[in-house]
């Protein structure tokens, strides 16, 4: 069986060094020579392609792309890579993107005669690397049960969500509440230092009360330490709120408070903060 990988990024790349680990045979494509060399150093059995087109004959293709377009460009069309996969092969999509998008690339696949799943990942390129990424799984059970001994290489645990529109939206609600969620923090901390409350020190405290939460946590020593290195950028964070609250308006629903959060995004990345961890939306709150 051979594996292509479409994307070997802060995300992708886990996962396709998780294949290469686990001895299966992987053809990589990626843009970044860099990313492609870090994956085949994982192992023996990785091999980096030229091009996107030498996939067309795997058994089995992830993607892991950053914007829709961009799986768009790569996939559908008379060009894309499902008009030149063999019927009875199959497409794995782990990117974050828009249930409409995803449903493009389904009926793209079927037409093709390709099995097809969405599959969005849940938590960071740390967990990526260790295969323990949580899987949201979208798409005909009957190919999730065929697929998921590769899925279970990639990631734990895994999640079937039924519809491919369930899959993406939980993942979009995901970072949707998570972003949310440190905005409130570097509110919260900002307002701290007006009272004059050591950062840290406030953050303990509030590890205490019903303040807690997985961000605060995670980055909010990073925001008191002034740790504003890439997890994950401020740009992608935009890219999935702005995904995340399109969606909700096409459903009737507002999302009020994620616009907030849309906005201070959006002017981070206006302001030049796009390649720092989304925890830089703090520098813009004063």
């Amino acid at each position: 069986m051979q594996i292509g990988f479409i994307g070997v990024g802060a995300m992708g790349g886990g996962l396709a060094r998780n294949l290469i680990r686990a001895g299966k045979e992987v053809l990589v494509y990626d843009l970044n020579p860099e990313a492609v060399k870090r994956t085949l150093d994982a192992g023996t059995t990785g091999k980096a392609a030229t091009q996107g087109q030498e996939l067309a004959s795997a058994d089995i293709v992830f993607t892991s792309l950053p914007l829709p377009q961009h799986l768009e460009e790569t996939m559908l069309g008379q060009t894309g890579l499902l008009n030149a996969m063999k019927a009875g092969a199959a497409y794995i999509d782990v990117s974050t993107i828009d249930p409409q998008t995803a449903i493009k690339l389904s009926k793209a696949a079927e037409a093709a005669g390709v099995k097809f799943l969405e599959c969005p990942l849940g938590k960071t390129p740390a967990q990526a690397e260790t295969a323990e990424e949580p899987i949201f799984v979208g798409g005909d059970e009957a190919v999730y049960q065929e697929l998921k001994p590769i899925l279970e290489i990639v990631g734990n645990p895994i999640y079937y969500m039924g519809t491919i529109e369930a899959a993406c939206a939980l993942k979009l609600i995901s970072n949707l509440i998570g972003m949310t969620n440190l905005a409130v923090i570097a509110e919260g901390m900002r307002i701290g230092e007006k009272a004059g409350i050591e950062p840290n020190y406030l953050l303990e405290l509030l590890g205490d009360t019903g303040a807690k939460s997985f961000q605060m946590d995670v980055r909010g020593p990073w925001i008191a330490s002034g740790d504003f290195n890439s997890r994950f950028g401020l740009d992608l964070a935009l890219k999935d709120v702005r995904l995340g609250v399109e969606m909700a308006r096409a459903w009737g629903n507002d999302a009020r408070t994620m616009q907030v959060t849309l906005d201070y995004l959006k002017q981070g990345s206006a302001n030049g903060l796009g390649k720092e961890d989304c925890n830089a939306m703090y520098k813009i709150i004063k």
